[in-house]
């Protein structure tokens, strides 16, 4: 699985892929080779978290200074704002992951999420924009959890839109990644078809040649 492209820049390039469609599914595919024995996570340090964060343009490279700033000064702050990063991620995935194979979520992981809920909720403003209203987050500009905020409302809209019946689960063995299918007949079948379609199209390809040359060698 890749793990570089879309979004924003950050200070050391792009990182991360960002093919899941919505905030939520992003977060929740930060693990690399999810249904492997030795799965890959990509979360390793609280300064993955910002960096994943300004890729998907939750903070501004601004904010993410100042996230990387206060991190350094709060170490053991920054490693349990980390560890409920990964549980909420491990509780999205579960739901959705669920969601996509037409199974009812776990309990504990929806817990999880609404337990998360009004704390998220409750930083969300009203304000005026040009003659229209619009929402805006209203967080401590050094508040280390504040990634977390947009991460649990976004789940939160997934889970009551009509977008949800268009979340989907890779079909590539060895992926597991999560995805919104917004093509119009609701046929996509891979997080990316660079990466995971063109491996199932070299698997398919070579199992063809294999069962020829094997039907070619019993005659």
């Amino acid at each position: 699985m890749s793990v570089k492209g879309g979004g924003v820049q950050t200070r050391d390039g792009f990182l991360f892929e960002l093919s899941g469609g919505r905030l939520c599914l992003d977060l929740a595919n930060t693990v690399d080779d999810r249904p492997a024995d030795q799965r890959k996570e990509l979360l390793g340090s609280y300064s993955d978290l910002v960096a994943w964060a300004e890729q998907a343009r939750v903070v501004t490279s601004e904010e993410a200074e100042v996230l990387h700033e206060e991190a350094a000064r709060r170490p053991e702050e920054a490693q349990g704002t980390l560890a409920a990063a990964r549980r909420l991620r491990e509780a999205l995935f579960a739901i959705f992951s669920c969601v996509a194979n037409g199974q009812s979520p776990p309990e504990g992981a929806l817990a999880v999420l609404n337990t998360a809920l009004p704390g998220a909720m409750s930083a969300l403003r009203v304000a005026a924009a040009g003659g229209v209203f619009e929402w805006r987050w209203s967080l401590d500009e050094r508040g280390l959890d504040r990634i977390l905020s947009p991460v649990i409302r976004d789940a939160a809209e997934l889970l009551t839109s009509p977008d949800l019946s268009r979340v989907r689960l890779c079909e590539s063995e060895s992926c597991g990644w999560l995805f919104l299918d917004k093509s119009r007949n609701r046929t996509r079948r891979w997080c990316d078809m660079s990466v995971c379609g063109n491996r199932a199209k070299a698997r398919r390809h070579y199992e063809r040649k294999k069962r020829g040359s094997e039907a070619g060698g019993s005659i």
